[in-house]
């Protein structure tokens, strides 16, 4: 049971009707309190409470209040003894409930075999799914841990048939293959377990291919990166496995099934039995199988493009240096030679010429070079040497292990050429045989056409052999990003069609009712058009009173002036409340914030380890958890914490790390600590519930072996980008690993609806790079406002609802541009709704779809469609951005305290020189939710230290309404992040008693 209440919920679950009265009648004092505790607790769960404690304080109070009696008798009451038997008794029997028995055991064991466990395994959700059965059956359900053990029971018992089926439909030759994986022993045993803390990356190429080797992720960028990868691919295909292999199970037990195997050692996966071990090796190897595919696509591309861009930065240099090197005042120092000949044509060259131009300045114009390629055949020619002479080895692996298609009619001449280069693979010569006709329209740019077809001696055109297989990997890298060609097998980078729902046919009036958009698409232009009209009409009209403030200027054909916000007051108090933090809790170790949140919150429950079984005492596994938590979110590393006086050893540490901590689970603990803050924020200090979040991103440093690193432009130097989703007073409900070069867009749409937290957005902030047009118009059919903070406000347009009105809002007109074309965004509303239903039901990446929405090339009719949407809504907010100061006020306070958030990083991320120090991918992503987590843990016990301090009424009394306006829990003053890293569960920071003591 949660353990925060508001006043609504406790009057909806807890309020005493007449019948609960009548059976309190002959009850009086602590036995009336705990009899009324126990029917109201059944009646809302279906059960009762395990112990005294389970039952919060809110809950304990408001029953006392309509009982007239004192809550803390509720501590006397007898939770042992002959008369809560009795109580329990009377109220199963009031629900017309009984007791479960070994039978109904038995049948809930086979009731969830055939009903859930195909589908999920995950024990909370069973638990849950288990005990709203007993409930449909009025069963009171047996206790916790017989509950945990039903549901393990049954789990091993599915598990064992569904493996006897995999095992049965494998054949011998792929058993002996998966049983070979784990015969290679090249690495040690640490390292095949990937318990490394700060690994290298990928070794270099051998073969075979090890148990290892699979598990690792591709390296630097280059041809050898593209040779282990097709390696790798190789190994797995050759398993053949059955597609349909795991069909019977959902994806999320597939993934459970292969997270086993790889966070096992070979040692381990070889103790299982047959049956188990085939089933591991299976799931882990299928599941991979489609991650290189998506590693070796992602390879190709950024291949491809260094080729370019190393061909443009050689190609330039030599450029600078041709015009540096070059002699200056050529034309006429040649001029006074000939002059010079003529005047003296007997004089000697020494004599006549060398006076007038010296020999060095005549070798310096001998010396330059005189070509006649143009810029850009120097940089193809650059790009054919390169691929020629090191890149063209991967195109035998490429072709022959990935299957390339294309849903468009447009692009089936890239097929062609892809299946034309497999054929031709092995032959020779420098050009095509003439009865060889590769495809060359919509392949071959139209730059690169010349180059491509040649003439031969005999002046026949003839196509050049590898001219041609460049332009066909430039082709493909540009139609792969945009997911016009798409891959057979992969997953980021499968069919596009697959994004889309493919139940929306039958399920079309409950996807539009979820959206909360109208079932015909009339009915959402015309309100969209009238409210648009509305926008306008108002910031037309308010124009001339905000003149001091927003001003339209004729400059470069209507630009937008927008002056400073003025300065408000300075808080004077808060300098205040944070010494007096100081004073009673001056010098708290950070390890101690992440124990006590962990304490409070129980947010440790979520790590579990894959397997089935778990030995290790509570107590000894949750201060490992805290500790590795502690090493990762710091960046110090787990070895640097195993030195501390707790106990535990590295190898231990290394171990709890590899088979309890995953990013589902860290994500789980993440919602429960934003949630607990939701859940203890004090409404008279920090206002009413939010539902406003801000959203940015900042760079790491990483180490730049793996495909995650690249070179970020504006910020300069390697790294990555940690994306945060930050709520108005600190709390960060979502944050993303992601590459410098991904859309920011993307990042923001999937925060919001990925989030899972107790807050609902409606309102999200972002700066200049976290918006366009397309994401206007997602946002606004997702059902929240898209606010950003636009760096080029001076030169935006607005955009009018209807033409052949010229003459409509006439102080706009400098800024006033086209109309909407409403009729394309009714041609396509069914498919725009398509695609916003992919977005929130997630079957697929954000980016993914966003990725087909491109301005280059052939435009999609939805990308279109989004356009025209985005600009309405667009011209809306802007609209009332400018006209309103408060709005713009609130913009700029959000993105005020994500920069906040940024701030705070560096103090908690101290470690390595705030450097990601691996590369691993994996490794990355539990490092940046780590740290996310610590953060939250800093943010949930700040909040309750001010509180507690505000509590006392002359500190409340201070505080003025620009006090309460910059008031957050992101301080960090009175914190210590280094030290010993000291660790006792049994000591805990003082914060309800500390004033009183």
């Amino acid at each position: 049971m949660k353990r925060q209440w508001d006043i609504e919920e406790l009057i909806e679950h807890f309020t005493l009707v007449k019948d609960d009265l009548d059976l309190l009648a002959n009850k009086s004092g602590p036995t009336r309190l705990g009899f009324a505790l126990l029917l109201k607790c059944f009646h809302y769960e279906g059960r009762f409470p395990h112990a005294k404690h389970e039952i919060p304080k809110d809950i304990v109070n408001y029953v006392a209040h309509q009982l007239k009696l004192d809550p803390a008798i509720y501590a006397q009451y007898d939770w042992e003894g002959r008369t809560v038997k009795v109580h329990r008794a009377q109220i199963r029997e009031q629900f017309s409930f009984r007791e479960a028995t070994a039978l109904d055991t038995e049948e809930m064991k086979s009731w969830l075999m055939a009903e859930h466990l195909a589908a999920d395994q995950r024990l909370e959700h069973l638990k849950a799914h288990v005990l709203k059965r007993f409930r449909e059956c009025k069963i009171e359900p047996p206790t916790n841990e017989r509950l945990e053990r039903l549901i393990h029971s049954a789990c091993a018992t599915y598990e064992q048939q569904f493996f006897e089926q995999v095992l049965g439909r494998l054949p011998v030759e792929t058993r002996k293959l998966l049983d070979g994986l784990l015969e290679r022993e090249d690495v040690t045993e640490d390292a095949e377990a990937g318990e490394q803390e700060a690994d290298e990356g990928p070794k270099a190429r051998r073969d075979p291919v090890s148990w290892n080797d699979l598990k690792m992720n591709p390296g630097a960028v280059g041809l050898e990166s593209v040779l282990v990868e097709t390696d790798k691919l190789r190994v797995l295909s050759q398993l053949t496995l059955p597609s349909d292999l795991f069909e019977p199970v959902a994806p999320s037990v597939v993934r459970l099934y292969r997270e086993r195997a790889a966070t096992e050692t070979r040692y381990e996966l070889r103790r299982h039995p047959d049956a188990t071990r085939y089933t591991y090796l299976a799931a882990f190897c299928q599941l991979r199988q489609a991650e290189i595919i998506d590693s070796l696509i992602e390879l190709l591309i950024l291949v491809v493009r260094r080729i370019e861009t190393t061909a443009n930065k050689r190609v330039g240099k030599q450029v600078i240096e041709e015009i540096r090197d070059k002699v200056d005042n050529k034309p006429r120092l040649l001029r006074r030679v000939a002059q010079a000949a003529l005047d003296g044509p007997e004089k000697t060259i020494r004599e006549g010429i060398y006076p007038v131009m010296s020999q060095k300045q005549c070798q310096a114009i001998l010396s330059e070079k005189e070509t006649k390629d143009t810029y850009h055949d120097r940089v193809y020619h650059r790009m054919r040497s390169s691929y020629r002479d090191h890149y063209r080895r991967m195109m035998p692996g490429l072709l022959n292990m990935l299957e390339f298609r294309s849903s468009n009619d447009a692009h089936q001449p890239v097929v062609k050429a892809i299946a034309f280069l497999k054929r031709s693979l092995g032959t020779g010569g420098v050009w095509y045989p003439p009865e060889e006709q590769p495809p060359l329209s919509g392949v071959v740019r139209p730059l690169w056409h010349d180059l491509v077809v040649e003439k031969d001696t005999q002046g026949e055109e003839r196509i050049n052999r590898i001219n041609y297989e460049l332009c066909v990997l430039a082709t493909m890298r540009d139609q792969l990003r945009c997911r016009e060609l798409w891959v057979v097998g992969a997953n980021k980078y499968r069919d596009p069609d697959r994004d889309l729902p493919t139940d929306f046919n039958a399920k079309r009036e409950e996807y539009y009712q979820a959206l909360s958009v109208p079932r015909e698409a009339k009915d959402f232009v015309e309100a969209l058009q009238q409210e648009m009209r509305e926008a306008l009409s108002s910031f037309d009209r308010a124009l001339p009173k905000i003149s001091d403030q927003v001003r339209l200027l004729p400059k470069k054909g209507g630009w937008i002036h927008l002056s400073p916000l003025k300065r408000q007051a300075e808080p004077q108090n808060l300098g205040r409340l944070k010494a007096e933090i100081r004073k009673h809790w001056g010098g708290t170790p950070l390890l101690d914030i992440l124990k006590e949140a962990a304490l409070r919150t129980g947010f440790l429950s979520h790590f579990r380890s894959p397997g089935r079984r778990e030995t290790l005492d509570q107590e000894t596994l949750l201060m490992r958890l805290l500790l590795c938590l502690y090493g990762m979110g710091t960046n110090i590393g787990i070895k640097a914490v195993s030195e501390g006086d707790h106990g535990q050893s590295y190898q231990e540490l290394l171990t709890t790390r590899r088979r309890y901590i995953h990013a589902d689970q860290l994500r789980a603990a993440i919602i429960d600590v934003t949630n607990a803050t939701f859940q203890a924020r004090l409404q008279h200090i920090w206002g009413e519930v939010t539902t406003t979040c801000a959203s940015d991103s900042t760079q790491f440093g990483a180490w730049d072996e793996n495909l995650m690193t690249e070179w970020h432009l504006r910020y300069g130097g390697k790294g990555v980008m940690l994306y945060w989703h930050v709520e108005k007073h600190a709390a960060c409900i979502y944050s993303q690993l992601k590459t410098c070069s991904s859309s920011e867009v993307a990042a923001m749409i999937k925060g919001v609806l990925r989030h899972c937290t107790q807050m609902k957005v409606e309102k999200q902030f972002v700066d200049t790079h976290g918006q366009d047009e397309v994401a206007f118009g997602f946002c606004h059919l997702l059902g929240f406002q898209l606010m950003p903070r636009l760096k080029n406000i001076g030169g935006q347009k607005l955009y009018r609802p209807k033409a052949g009105e010229p003459d409509a809002s006439s102080n706009l007109q400098l800024v006033l541009t086209r109309p909407i074309n409403w009729e394309l965004i009714e041609q396509n509303y069914d498919l725009m709704i398509k695609y916003a239903t992919a977005m929130r039901l997630g079957t697929a990446e954000t980016e993914a779809i966003l990725r087909r929405f491109t301005s280059t090339g052939p435009q999609h009719p939805a990308y279109l469609a989004f356009i025209e949407l985005g600009r309405a809504v667009k011209t809306i907010f802007l609209c009332r951005y400018l006209e309103s100061e408060e709005l713009r006020r609130e913009v700029h306070a959000g993105l005020n305290v994500i920069e906040n958030w940024n701030g705070a990083n560096d103090f908690i991320w101290y470690g390595r020189s705030g450097e990601f120090a691996t590369n691993r991918l994996d490794q990355q992503e539990l490092a940046a939710l780590s740290l996310h987590l610590l953060q939250s843990c800093l943010v949930f016990i700040n909040t309750l230290l001010i509180q507690r301090v505000l509590a006392e009424p002359e500190q409340f009394q201070r505080m003025k309404q620009e006090d309460l306006r910059g008031l957050t829990p992101l301080i960090y003053s009175h914190v210590t992040p280094y030290g010993m890293f000291r660790l006792d569960l049994s000591e805990r920071i003082e914060i309800e008693e500390r004033f009183s003591a």
